[in-house]
């Protein structure tokens, strides 16, 4: 399938047209969102009922969505055109969203901490409110990679472990990645459509702690009972000097550097805006995003090359996890370009309904974009789902900033916070119950742990609907 899909693209770049022109959204039917659709319910769908067989072809079925996506555009609209929505949508955000991605991953997965401590309550808390808030400055693939071992080797001769990997995927997995462009896809796929990297650290600040400070709450009486349940004090550690140590020991400080610097690279090229930049087909790239997509490729090069190897391998770094991100995505971001055409063509487009639910005379029912946004965000991954719901309020930065702020609040939120409710909500939550289960902890099974997140965040995102949005 991929062979065929090579020679597709070269096909389609042996007839590319100079004056290749966007998908004209007012003529495209609801059918058009199938390949879209299917992409996302494979990706739901076939790890619970085709385990084995999505783990071995998942590349091929995401291939052949694909395919059938820039079949249709080429044949509605000529090849010349598929290739212009190829170019379109992986120069300007596929690209730089795996570049992104790859370099959080690589970069952190060669630092490695090691926590010397008694296990207890008021340290457990303290980690997940820590390591939540530091998720928005290292993005939430990063902080997955950086804190879960750690958290787990401090905790790991306790009976009960679950809770402590589940509020892990809720804090620093989804929430805490709210604060900055960095901290979770969604946001960085906003920072790449105009949005200011800081703009998030304003505007979620407080819907962020409305979440934040009762999870953590929830989570020291739950860890407090779990304790008592397994038979120990936690006040007892208080009280045994040789208990009180604690020692921090960090592994891979090459790459902690390389972190820092990935970090700046992000935030300058949000701030150093410039108009100049050239032409790939008909396709503008500018030099700030350029120079920053290839500046963070060379920090991963030198991360791999230059990093301790040992580190890497103690933290068992491998490719798996990214290669699955990395090739689902490529399908998602191609497929859903009539999806977003359609949306931006609003009611003259297949989804007038939709628009009018949500956009009414009066302006846009930003409680229905946070819950749509959230509970497309906890199936369809919050990735996509942003994109979709952001053009759907038009995708102008300038206006989502301004007047029509609150509605970019609902969307964030509802992506951000939403994907924590399933294990497929945010690529983070994967791999984190990976590792969990290579650390032999019985994990929930997919309705087991909607269970547990419906019962302990619902009440928290109603509450933060009805205090922001």
């Amino acid at each position: 399938m991929i062979k065929y899909s090579i020679l597709f693209i070269l096909t389609l770049f042996s007839s590319l047209e100079a004056n290749a022109s966007s998908l004209d959204g007012t003529i495209l039917s609801f059918w058009w969102a199938i390949p879209f659709a299917g992409i996302l319910l494979s990706l739901a769908l076939m790890p619970i009922i085709a385990g084995q067989f999505w783990h071995h072809h998942f590349g091929k079925i995401a291939a052949g969505w694909t395919l059938i996506t820039l079949g249709m555009i080429s044949y509605q609209f000529g090849p010349g055109a598929a290739l212009h929505e190829v170019l379109l949508t992986y120069l300007h955000e596929f690209i730089p969203f795996i570049i992104f991605i790859l370099s959080l991953y690589v970069i952190c997965g060669g630092i490695k901490i090691d926590i010397i401590t008694k296990p207890n309550p008021y340290f457990n808390t303290t980690f997940l409110a820590i390591t939540t808030f530091v998720s928005s400055w290292i993005g939430t693939t990063g902080a997955a990679m950086l804190f879960i071992r750690p958290f787990l080797h401090v905790n790991e001769h306790r009976p009960n472990k679950r809770h402590l990997v589940i509020f892990f995927i809720f804090l620093v997995c989804n929430i805490g990645g709210s604060l900055t462009a960095v901290g979770d896809p969604p946001l960085f796929l906003g920072f790449l459509n105009g949005i200011d990297f800081f703009w998030p650290t304003t505007h979620l600040f407080g819907p962020f702690l409305t979440v934040t400070i009762p999870l953590l709450v929830i989570f020291y009486f739950f860890d407090k009972h779990a304790f008592k349940k397994e038979g120990i004090d936690s006040d007892v550690f208080k009280n045994k000097e040789e208990d009180d140590r604690f020692i921090v020991r960090l592994g891979g400080r090459r790459n902690l550097l390389l972190l820092l610097c990935a970090i700046a690279v992000i935030i300058l090229s949000g701030i150093l805006k410039s108009k100049e930049g050239f032409y790939i087909g008909d396709v503008f790239l500018s030099y700030p995003n350029v120079a920053r997509d290839i500046i963070l490729l060379l920090l991963t090069y030198i991360s791999l090359q230059y990093g301790n190897k040992r580190v890497r391998s103690e933290n068992h770094f491998t490719w798996g996890p990214f290669m699955e991100v990395f090739k689902v995505f490529a399908a998602i971001f191609v497929t859903a370009t009539p999806v977003i055409a359609i949306l931006k063509a609003g009611e003259q487009g297949a989804f007038v309904n939709l628009v009018k639910l949500v956009n009414t005379g009066d302006g846009f029912h930003n409680n229905l974009y946070y819950w749509f946004t959230g509970g497309l965000s906890a199936f369809l991954d919050n990735a996509p789902t942003y994109l979709v719901f952001f053009n759907l309020a038009g995708g102008n930065p300038t206006d989502l900033m301004g007047p029509l702020s609150h509605t970019l609040i609902a969307i964030s939120c509802g992506s951000v916070f939403m994907g924590a409710l399933t294990y497929i909500g945010n690529a983070p939550n994967f791999m984190v119950k990976a590792i969990a289960e290579q650390n032999r902890i019985a994990m929930p099974s997919f309705f087991g742990y909607m269970i547990w997140s419906i019962l302990i965040l619902i009440p928290l995102f109603i509450l933060a609907d009805l205090v922001w949005i």
